[in-house]
């Protein structure tokens, strides 16, 4: 597969990472995008990720090598009607979406399986848009490929090695199974996540007491309840089927804790329940993403007395440690740390948890 001309519809947060990703390793390859507001076009030509400086028709994309569907999902399946007949016979269509059955349906109903091959990285932030783009964001996450029933083996083949040089690692599956998988390790989760802020929100008191004193726990299940409201409603209108019949068998699994805790909480049956959670956990190799790889982040005992911060800012800036962030973690019901500081790089993360304990503070870094 021969890739002189890439072309993106969408050119958000994934799209655009993409295209920094592409820029950097080979500028000369020519880059064209459209988007849904012609200001993402004009900021992106400012930065040198795209050739076009204007919004562009979808004929213009008829010599596309590659083209990135990267809006919603039902956008998405729009769009490849539209292409049809413009793409070239040799292109290859492909696109980001955490859902594939819907697309690959239609892909299958416009008979376009020879030049349709289905991608998910998996990968992204709660920031969104192309202000937030990261040439490293697919670095080292796995990038499921879904191939159609007339994907050539070269193509396959072709397009891993694509996904690769992208720093990714490709992930061929089913995009049946792909669905199912997601529903379970992404979608499931993010509904428990915004469930579990409703009802916080809900039996709060007026004082906000519970929003004020949310914990590491509450706080790392609930984050990605910040991600996209039209994002997830999309997602969730493409994978309705999934996403409900696990939400069922969830359901299932909090009845059998409630009927637990209302019987025998003293049980060796819920002894074994959690104990298996947690080794079935604990064996889980959950890569580090990108984005955590790139906070640089300690924590560390502090007595509570006047200065011991800005001590502690002199000893960094004396050794010309440039610090990012500092702060005083007030709730640390399962965090150690009494005060977090965050660095630009690595070296320097590393540079200063050597001076720290040097001077005999005690340092703490968060298990990913």
């Amino acid at each position: 597969m021969k890739i002189n001309k890439i072309g993106f519809i969408g050119f958000g947060l994934i799209g655009a990472s993409i295209a920094k990703k592409i820029k950097y390793d080979k500028p000369e390859t020519v880059i064209i995008a459209t988007a849904k507001h012609e200001q993402t076009i004009i900021d992106a030509y400012k930065l040198n990720l795209i050739n076009n400086d204007t919004l562009l028709s979808l004929n213009s994309f008829n010599d596309c090598d590659i083209i990135f569907l990267c809006a919603p999902v039902k956008y998405n399946i729009a769009y490849l009607k539209k292409l049809k007949d413009i793409i070239k016979p040799s292109c290859i269509i492909t696109d980001v979406g955490s859902t594939k059955n819907e697309i690959h349906k239609m892909v299958s109903t416009l008979n376009l399986e020879k030049n349709f091959i289905g991608g998910h990285p998996m990968t992204g932030s709660e920031k969104v848009g192309l202000a937030n783009a990261n040439r490293y964001l697919l670095e080292n996450a796995y990038y499921i490929i879904t191939p159609t029933n007339e994907t050539t083996e070269e193509n396959l083949k072709d397009f891993s090695k694509f996904v690769s040089s992208l720093g990714s690692i490709p992930l061929i599956l089913n995009y049946k199974f792909h669905d199912h998988a997601t529903a379970a390790i992404s979608h499931l989760p993010h509904m428990i996540a915004y469930s579990l802020v409703a009802l916080i929100e809900e039996i709060d008191n007026n004082e906000q007491i519970m929003k004020t004193i949310a914990a590491g726990g509450f706080r790392d299940m609930t984050r990605i309840a910040a991600s996209s409201p039209a994002m997830w409603q999309s997602i969730c209108m493409s994978n309705t089927e999934e996403i409900t019949n696990l939400i069922g068998k969830f359901q299932e699994k909090l009845s059998f804790l409630k009927e637990m805790l209302l019987t025998n909480p003293e049980s060796k049956e819920l002894y074994a329940f959690f104990e298996d959670c947690k080794e079935y956990r604990d064996s889980m190799l959950i890569p580090v993403s990108n984005l955590q790889q790139m906070t640089f982040e300690l924590y560390l005992d502090l007595i509570d007395e006047a200065g011991s911060i800005a001590t502690i800012a002199t000893i960094l800036a004396t050794n010309q440690i440039s610090i990012k962030n500092i702060g005083i973690i007030n709730n640390r019901e399962f965090e150690e740390g009494v005060l977090r500081i965050e660095f630009y790089d690595e070296s320097s993360l590393n540079k200063s948890k050597n001076i720290l304990k040097a001077k005999n503070y005690t340092i703490y870094q968060r298990k990913q």
